[in-house]
């Protein structure tokens, strides 16, 4: 592995308690049959797969578990040769069942769940990726209709407001950079999984007086995005925090709890040489870093409020281009 593709450690790599911080990764492809994603990855990791249901495996491994599933309940709860269904009509029910199954795996996500993993064990993800390529994994440019995604859940220092609130004004901030470099593929573009948060909450968020307590802090988050659909998504977080005050907000049984942010933008482009995990962990590691560093955050806060301004500069100069060069600039790339 080449030096370019080494994942890096943040600044901060334990939590206030002196654990090392973890990640929770989620990765979603297609070229591989269902069955032999498990074969796979199981033989990879080095995994004891265990059937669960249709279409999720649970596969014990020395990382902890990881669960291969397709992304569709609808599909994964179907079944046309069960109790409910006339025995004269098993056979003919069970030969649908493999023409949508055929079709489901191309049109429908893969999906490989891992565990949440020590930030010093993510290069094992980058390696896994790797082997997937080889063996014909396929990513979000391989076809239109396909919106793959590589979803990051990591592990925040602790769960204060003002740490919550640091990382969500990094991400504000970043969030124009982080598109361009990681939304790559038109098939995912346009898909609402990836929406930006709501103009006015940024707006409260990126001030420089903002200290919210922790309600204040989800209350203003829920009043402007009462949705999963965001590309860092705090829901899973918030119902970990305070399941009844979410539920004043947002119903959506999909919501797991996790102690963790839930990070939706990037695509997955497997099947590119050029595409790698820790491309796409590096740069969340600037974030991080940016969000335990003060005087770097105030600094681009206050490039994120400059961006409301009419000036030569921000008519001439994209808000990523401007980021990326003050990224350069503090020696994070």
């Amino acid at each position: 592995m080449t030096q370019k593709n080494v994942c890096k450690a943040p600044s901060v790599t334990h939590t206030a308690s002196g654990a090392e911080r973890r990640v929770g990764v989620e990765i979603e492809l297609s070229g591989l049959s269902y069955e032999a994603l498990v074969h796979e990855v199981a033989n990879l990791l080095n995994g004891a797969p265990q059937i669960r249901s249709r279409y999720v495996t649970a596969i014990d491994t020395a990382l902890g578990e990881f669960v291969i599933e397709l992304d569709s309940d609808p599909i994964k709860d179907l079944d046309l040769t069960g109790a409910g269904v006339p025995e004269s009509l098993h056979e003919l029910g069970g030969q649908a069942m493999d023409v949508i199954d055929a079709a489901a795996e191309r049109i429908v996500p893969l999906e490989i769940v891992g565990p949440p993993i020590g930030f010093s064990q993510v290069e094992e993800v980058e390696r896994l990726v790797k082997e997937l390529r080889q063996l014909g994994a396929l990513g979000s440019r391989d076809s239109i209709y396909y919106a793959f995604g590589l979803q990051l859940n990591p592990e925040l220092p602790d769960l204060q407001a003002p740490t919550i609130t640091r990382y969500l004004q990094a991400f504000a901030g970043l969030y124009e950079w982080l598109k361009k470099r990681h939304q790559l593929d038109i098939s995912r573009r346009f898909t609402p999984y990836i929406e930006p948060w709501a103009p006015h909450y940024t707006e409260l968020l990126m001030k420089d007086d903002y200290a919210p307590s922790l309600e204040q802090l989800m209350e203003n988050y829920l009043q402007h995005n009462p949705t999963r659909n965001r590309a860092l998504d705090l829901l899973p977080l918030f119902a970990h925090l305070d399941a009844p005050l979410l539920a004043r907000y947002v119903e959506d049984s999909r919501i797991k709890k996790r102690p963790t942010l839930h990070y939706r933008l990037p695509d997955c482009d497997v099947d590119n040489p050029q595409w790698n995990f820790s491309s796409v962990w590096n740069d969340w590691v600037i974030l991080d870093d940016i969000a335990n560093n003060s005087e770097d955050l105030a600094q681009l806060r206050a490039h994120f409020r400059d961006f409301g301004t009419i000036s030569l500069h921000n008519l001439t100069h994209s808000k990523a281009e401007t980021i990326h060069h003050w990224i350069e600039h503090k020696g994070y790339v």
